[in-house]
């Protein structure tokens, strides 16, 4: 049976009057229909024979590396499922869109990565514990040297190859023994001409509902004249711990309802009201991204004096599982056992100007989350 997916629930500054659902939602099912084309090109093992292709970036065995005219992608499955570097081909050579990790090996922290995938939650849990349908859930701490849960568990394990074709590479993760949450989950990568998109999808393996959640962590390049367009309604402002404390509407320096330059003081806060798409604009490269998902929030971390920032397009906020209303009424999924939940990223790349010559990209396919029954296969 088919219903609709149900709502995101109330705005992030709900008063704690907002009722704890009691009941897990009926499963939904809901099949994508890929439009994305083919290739010629094979994966690519990145090594010595490589180097016309990987144009002298040569990763370390284990990597898989996705290219085509305008793109080229590395992975690694053990590494969380990364994403090593993400480059543009101009002229020749490659121009780095995320942070490129250029060494990855078996003792490269996750947080050395160019990206990596935010489940079965975003960001941090208060106290490492939440209350949901009367019982205490306790989270534990997964990093050393952090005194709370930290982004699940998705970006500290090693996935597994579960297909490759041309341009495209799927991942799975079994946790069927994680405690609280018992789930599997894939990951995919598709490269379309010069845009990037990730899909990625967890199931609940558990035998008791728990609010999901999931999020992309790209680490962009940062540049002096780096400018960054993310319209939003609100933000959330933390403590000295990063929990949010108060929602506000966004004041207007962190607005982003144009293109901004980049801050240069810290930021490291929930937006809410998002649009689900964003630009980040670098004028002397002459290059712009857009990044678009099917998500009405975004992390933004911007630390003071480093080359890099990152815009994280998530379904949930700081916390969300500990503001008023719990995790339903700011965004997660409640999935009962055997239910599943599909979020979409897409990373287009191109010449500046050149989007508004021809028309925005399209939204990614599948703009509302899909949650279904079925398992993550």
């Amino acid at each position: 049976m088919t219903v609709a997916r149900s709502s995101s629930g109330s705005a992030p500054g709900s008063s704690s009057s907002a009722k704890t659902p009691q009941a897990a939602p009926r499963p939904a099912v809901v099949t994508r229909r890929s439009k994305l084309a083919a290739a010629t090109e094979p994966p690519i093992r990145p090594g010595p024979s490589t180097s016309v292709v990987a144009m002298g970036g040569a990763g370390r065995d284990g990597c898989i590396t996705l290219a085509n005219a305008q793109l080229r992608l590395d992975i690694a499955p053990a590494l969380g499922g990364g994403i090593t570097r993400f480059d543009w081909r101009s002229d020749g050579t490659l121009v780095p869109i995320f942070r490129p990790c250029l060494e990855p090996g078996d003792a490269t922290d996750p947080n050395e990565l160019a990206c990596y995938p935010l489940l079965p939650y975003s960001n941090r849990i208060g106290g490492g514990r939440f209350q949901f349908l009367g019982r205490g859930i306790d989270v534990p701490c997964n990093r050393p040297g952090e005194p709370l849960p930290l982004h699940g568990d998705g970006w500290l394990g090693a996935w597994d190859v579960a297909s490759e074709s041309s341009t495209h590479v799927r991942l799975t993760l079994d946790r069927r023994n994680g405690k609280p949450y018992s789930y599997k989950a894939s990951q995919s990568f598709m490269l379309e001409g010069a845009t990037l998109v990730v899909t990625l999808s967890v199931e609940n393996a558990g035998r008791e509902a728990l609010p999901f959640g999931l999020g992309l962590h790209p680490f962009l390049t940062r540049e002096a004249d780096t400018e960054l367009s993310a319209a939003a309604d609100g933000v959330w402002l933390c403590g000295d711990d990063f929990l949010p404390v108060r929602h506000v509407p966004a004041p207007p320096a962190w607005q982003f309802g144009v293109a901004y330059p980049m801050p240069t003081a810290m930021i490291n806060n929930a937006f809410t009201g998002w649009s689900g798409r964003t630009s980040v604009m670098w004028p002397k490269r002459r290059l712009s991204l857009t990044i678009s998902a099917d998500t009405d929030y975004y992390v933004l971390y911007v630390p003071a004096g480093k080359d890099f920032f990152c815009f994280e397009p998530v379904d949930h906020p700081i916390n969300a599982v500990n503001l008023p209303g719990g995790g339903a009424a700011n965004g997660m999924t409640v999935l009962a056992p055997g239910e599943s939940l599909t979020r979409e990223f897409s990373f287009t790349v191109e010449r500046s100007g050149e989007a508004e010559r021809r028309g925005r990209p399209k939204q990614p396919a599948g703009q509302k989350a899909r949650k279904n029954a079925a398992a993550v296969r």
